[in-house]
């Protein structure tokens, strides 16, 4: 794994938006309205894709050089830069639902007392695991 991550991305230019792909990762796509968006949108996409690699365990491709890729004229090439401590970070902190069963006299009675579950179980689950 490595913190840093720099691909060539190819914007695509069309009357609907900005297509972006990745021509080193394929399947690596996303669009855009404006340019900023379209920069936006490319680390997002390359952070993920980068992560479920690692994940993954997969072999991570060399990058192209941007003199090497050919282009059409509606097309601009652009090096995308990705900080993956920041990316794992953000991944692994995410909030996800969950849903879970419990008596409702017991829902009923911590709604009274204004508890917030997510909290409570987060904590139980930090306490049963051993986590500080």
């Amino acid at each position: 794994m490595k913190d840093r991550y720099i691909y060539p991305a190819i914007f695509d230019y069309a009357e609907d938006g900005i297509s972006i792909e990745f021509p080193d990762l394929p399947g690596c796509l996303s669009c855009a309205d404006t340019d900023e968006e379209a920069l936006y949108m490319a680390k997002d996409v390359l952070g993920l894709w980068m992560d479920n690699l690692e994940r993954d365990k997969e072999l991570i491709p060399q990058a192209s050089r941007l003199e090497d890729i050919q282009l059409e004229s509606n097309q601009r090439s652009v090096l995308i830069e990705v900080w993956m401590p920041t990316i794992r970070k953000a991944i692994d902190n995410k909030s996800i639902k969950k849903t879970l069963t419990i008596p409702q006299w017991l829902d009923i009675r911590a709604r009274e007392e204004d508890i917030n579950f997510s909290f409570i179980l987060q904590e139980a689950l930090k306490k049963e695991l051993n986590i500080k």
